[in-house]
């Protein structure tokens, strides 16, 4: 039984242990430049060979070592959160199952063994969602699978097309279909599959309703896993991308995923929502920089991005628990007093998330943005950006002061007790989380990036910081004396609350037309005339042709008579027409 405490304690250290292993041989292929590719042939049609093939390189092999160490932590944490669980068995394996198929992901270089990987995030990451089992769990998990369905129909689409090139293996094929336009199409193809799973606009509802999944797996799934496939997907793919017309429109949607999430985090009170949001923020920032072709860099802050977010969810999920399962963060506060060693976590993840100096955030962050600096982009695209680092430092604020400072509205504080096994795996990636930053900019980043910028846009970063806070800080206070005449804008503020309305148009957008047909059909078709001709009209007729059957049954005279006169007609009309 997995529930026993030794059987989830061995899958803890054996994850563990992978992930070190890992990290050790992603040193030896990074510095050495090896790729080790293990193919096996499976079957061979129509000169179309169908083969599995793993890809061993220092890439796959940093984001393994991640995925592992944090599923090995969210494991070692589900032990203590989820110990009340009756179907602890369940979860677990789905957690192994889900990391299974994370990592068959990311090693295949292969269009049909990334869709196995793929598709079994997209189903098990369902079954997660609707763990709980209640009519809420129920519609996140359908508009979670029904999004991701979409990006699955585009990686077959592209498994389709290229069956044009004898093999799905893109990495060999690279010289010979360099500019051929079908690998353009493929490539339009996995752009918008990555959309799907990463929750860029228009797909990005599910994101949120994704909370519905227990805290454990929220910290798998927005940390290293499900969310960050598309953009793993991408990177793999950069080499087709190149001066490709759908960067340009990825860049767009990007940063406007990244002002949307913002705005909406400032003006949520779940403590989940809040901190997926802040998700979406960070995948609006790693597609961003994606599609203006620095793939290394969009790598680094998915690496880097992964500690604090894993860290920033547990400790979510450790108040959440210690609250009684409240998610409002308009109840909690004082938690400096009352827990400071969670405290202490959440503040180290959220000054991480900010791009605080020196933690995990600020190597792949600042450097994102002083390089955005260097490339000669647009004015919009810079506004956009900037103002969406400073709505994330905002929302920080906002989440810190109800949650550290703001007066205590839950029950007694007696009852508040910490767990030490949860206390645990937050400590150790509290450590990831401040020296993971630097550690993978050493081992990545062998040569330094040259950056040749003025003092304002130097400073420019840290203006945009400063402001966010100074904003939050005047909006707290205006809340509290204002609150009167900002109800008055409540339109507004529902429109930026409800993620600038995506949420209703990827659900009634989607299903209002199909249920008006079906309403209007059931109507007129079931109720309507298809009532009267068909269901009532095929009885009222059958029962006529019965009465009448019934009539001829009683051997009337005159009935045999019209009988034989009809039958004497037939005859004299069949003679003359012979």
């Amino acid at each position: 039984m997995i529930n026993n405490n030794k059987m989830l304690f061995f899958f803890v250290f054996l994850l563990f242990f992978m992930s070190l292993l890992f990290m050790s041989l992603g040193i030896f292929l990074y510095y050495k430049n090896l790729v080790i590719m293990l193919e096996w042939e499976l079957v061979s049609l129509n000169s179309v060979i169908f083969m599995m093939t793993i890809l061993l390189d220092w890439m796959s092999m940093f984001f393994m070592m991640i995925v592992l160490m944090i599923s090995s932590m969210v494991i070692l944490y589900s032990s203590e959160y989820m110990g009340d669980e009756v179907n602890m068995d369940r979860f677990i394996i789905l957690i192994l199952l889900f990391v299974f198929s994370m990592m068959l992901m990311i090693i295949s270089p292969n269009l049909i063994s990334i869709l196995l990987g793929w598709d079994g995030l997209g189903l098990i990451s369902y079954c997660l969602v609707i763990y709980y089992q209640n009519v809420k769990s129920y519609n996140s998990g359908m508009l979670t699978v029904l999004m991701n369905r979409v990006g699955d129909v585009m990686i077959l689409m592209g498994i389709v097309w290229m069956v044009n090139f004898g093999s799905w293996n893109y990495i060999y094929l690279y010289d010979f279909i360099e500019n051929d336009y079908l690998i353009n199409i493929i490539s339009i193809f996995v752009v918008l599959a990555a959309m799907t799973k990463s929750a860029q606009i228009p797909f990005s509802s599910w994101l949120p309703a994704a909370m519905a999944a227990p805290t454990p797996i929220s910290a798998l799934v927005h940390s290293s896993t499900l969310v960050t496939a598309g953009v793993y997907l991408l990177i793999r793919f950069s080499m087709f991308l190149d001066n490709l017309w759908i960067l340009k429109f990825l860049l767009l949607i990007s940063s406007l995923t990244m002002l949307m999430s913002g705005m909406s985090a400032l003006l949520e009170f779940d403590l989940k929502k809040i901190i997926a949001l802040s998700t979406l923020s960070q995948l609006g920032l790693m597609m961003m920089i994606l599609s203006m072709g620095m793939s290394n860099l969009a790598y680094f802050h998915l690496l880097s991005h992964a500690f604090f977010k894993a860290l920033l969810f547990m400790c979510g999920g450790m108040i959440i628990h210690i609250m009684g399962h409240n998610q409002d963060i308009r109840y909690m506060g004082n938690m400096m007093k009352m827990s400071p060693l969670i405290a202490l976590n959440l503040n180290v993840s959220n000054l991480a998330l900010c791009g605080f100096p020196f933690m995990a955030g600020f190597y792949s962050k600042d450097l994102i943005l002083e390089m955005f600096l260097m490339v000669n982009y647009n004015m919009l695209i810079m506004i956009i950006l900037f103002i969406s680092t400073g709505f994330t430092v905002s929302y920080t604020v906002r989440l810190l002061y109800y949650s550290m400072f703001y007066d205590y509205n839950m029950f007694s504080y007696f009852s508040i007790k910490e767990s030490n096994i949860m206390v645990i795996s937050t400590v150790i990636l509290m450590i990831c989380s401040i020296i993971g930053g630097s550690m993978l900019s050493w081992l990545i980043l062998f040569t330094p990036k040259l950056i040749y910028l003025t003092f304002h846009m130097k400073m420019l970063v840290l203006y945009v910081i400063s402001l966010g806070v100074i904003l939050m800080y005047l909006n707290l206070i205006l809340l509290m004396k204002f609150r009167y005449y900002l109800l008055k804008m409540n339109k507004v503020s529902v429109f930026l609350n409800y993620m600038w309305f995506f949420s209703s148009l990827s659900l009634f957008g989607l299903n209002y037309w199909f249920l008006m047909t079906g309403f209007k059909s059931l109507k007129i078709l079931d109720f309507g005339w298809g009532e009267y001709y068909l269901s009532q009209g095929i009885f009222k007729n059958l029962i006529k042709l019965s009465m009448i059957n019934q009539l001829v049954q009683y051997n009337f005279l005159k009935i045999y008579l019209m009988i034989f006169f009809i039958y004497l007609l037939l005859i004299i009309f069949s003679f003359f027409i012979i």
